[in-house]
């Protein structure tokens, strides 16, 4: 069969090299454009103020306008959440992280680890108290599972919760939480008699505090904490009733994963776009450096990476929304988005020259929050394990 004529083709679309707006609904490209324009309203006119300075400053205003635009629990539904699509998830998702990483934490903490897991684990009357304010962000939540001593191997925790009564009492500590010291509630999971529980804990409850971690140079437009736990007396109905074991937290980190294959991409795409206008422009030895071999061989690739992250994270979404998806393709869209994500955010910073390490253009802002993104929720080499122990069927971990 002969090729159509190139008349008839569309026109080749730089920012959409591979035609991928195609798959969307209009629907989705209605979510992707609303998250888009609230992000460049709201968030890029300050983020490199906001990052210079190490401070979220109004975040629960944002946490509210994220609730109005239903971007908190965005794929759950009833109790106030959207029941989007995952794809529409995945491109709210994309748009935030293209704006910050902290400003993608933020969502995917809020709605798809602190909410997923009263939402999927919890009783109707948790889910009744919690969920509709979290997603109107009246209330932000945050997610205890990491702790000082123990991050890849959460089943050696030490954060221990015992009966007392009809009560129960919690103590221990979690480190690298994402909205601890903002958040009105706290989703910790500690060792029981039983095995590793999930409690629901207001911050406010005596003995819980959660003081916020300074001096990060990743991440810094970003509220993170460790969680403090001393002798917290909880209520019986507190715990998470609908499981017992690492498959409950575990079955959180893969729903927030999925949010990082696309977002790690929206980081990506702004490196990507900043080095391409950089090189139409910049000009040495006579003419704009986008002119040269080395640099088209360099925007070359990372387009091909940037747009092959985009179709397989919408790929997993399809996978997502038919009920397919399993939690070792998850890993498969981690590992290769955002290693190649970084990839592109230094071979950016590479066609900016100097300029690249400066605020005034946000390569080196992303490629420094996306060395967090690598590691949390799964480092490089956890995700190589899981997908190493399916390919060959022994487990390696230990």
């Amino acid at each position: 069969m002969s090729a159509p004529p190139s008349s008839t083709l569309p026109p080749f679309d730089p920012s959409d090299p591979l035609g991928l707006d195609d798959l969307l609904t209009d629907e989705d490209r209605a979510v992707r454009d609303t998250v888009r324009r609230w992000a460049a309203d709201r968030v890029l006119p300050q983020i490199a103020d906001w990052y210079e300075r190490g401070e979220l400053p109004g975040i629960r205003e944002l946490a509210r306008e994220l609730g109005s635009l239903g971007a908190l629990g965005m794929s759950l539904t009833g109790y106030g959440c959207a029941g989007a699509s995952a794809v529409q998830y995945g491109l709210a998702c994309l748009e935030l992280e293209a704006a910050d990483s902290g400003i993608r934490s933020l969502v995917s903490v809020q709605g798809s680890l602190a909410m997923y897991a009263i939402w999927r684990f919890g009783s109707e009357e948790q889910k009744q108290q919690w969920l509709p304010r979290m997603a109107a962000g009246e209330i932000i939540g945050c997610f205890g599972l990491t702790e000082p001593d123990h991050g890849s191997d959460p089943a050696a925790m030490r954060t221990y919760a015992k009966r007392d009564g009809g009560d129960w009492v919690l103590n221990g500590r979690k480190m690298w939480i994402t909205n601890g010291s903002v958040a009105g509630v706290a989703v910790v999971w500690a060792q029981t008699e039983e095995g590793i529980r999930g409690f629901v804990v207001p911050t406010g409850s005596p003995g819980f505090s959660a003081p916020e971690i300074t001096h990060k140079w990743s991440l810094r437009a970003s509220v993170t904490s460790e969680l403090v736990m001393d002798d917290v007396r909880l209520p019986a109905d507190a715990v998470l009733p609908e499981v017992t074991g690492l498959r409950g937290p575990l079955g959180c980190l893969s729903h927030a994963r999925y949010g990082i294959v696309w977002g790690s991409m929206g980081a990506a795409r702004v490196s990507f776009e900043a080095a391409l206008d950089y090189a139409k422009t910049r000009e040495q030895f006579g003419k704009p450096i986008g002119g040269f071999q080395l640099t088209q061989a360099k925007l070359a690739d990372m387009a091909v990476e940037l747009h092959k992250g985009i179709l397989l994270a919408h790929h997993l979404g399809q996978r997502m929304d038919a009920g397919r998806l399993r939690p070792e393709q998850i890993s498969f869209g981690k590992l290769n988005n955002v290693r190649e994500a970084i990839e592109i955010c230094r071979t950016a910073r590479t066609i900016l020259g100097a300029n690249g390490i400066s605020l005034e253009y946000p390569v080196m802002r992303h490629a420094t929050n996306l060395e967090s993104v690598l590691t949390y929720e799964g480092t490089v080499e956890m995700h190589q394990l899981v997908l190493g122990k399916a390919l060959t069927g022994l487990d390696a971990f230990r």
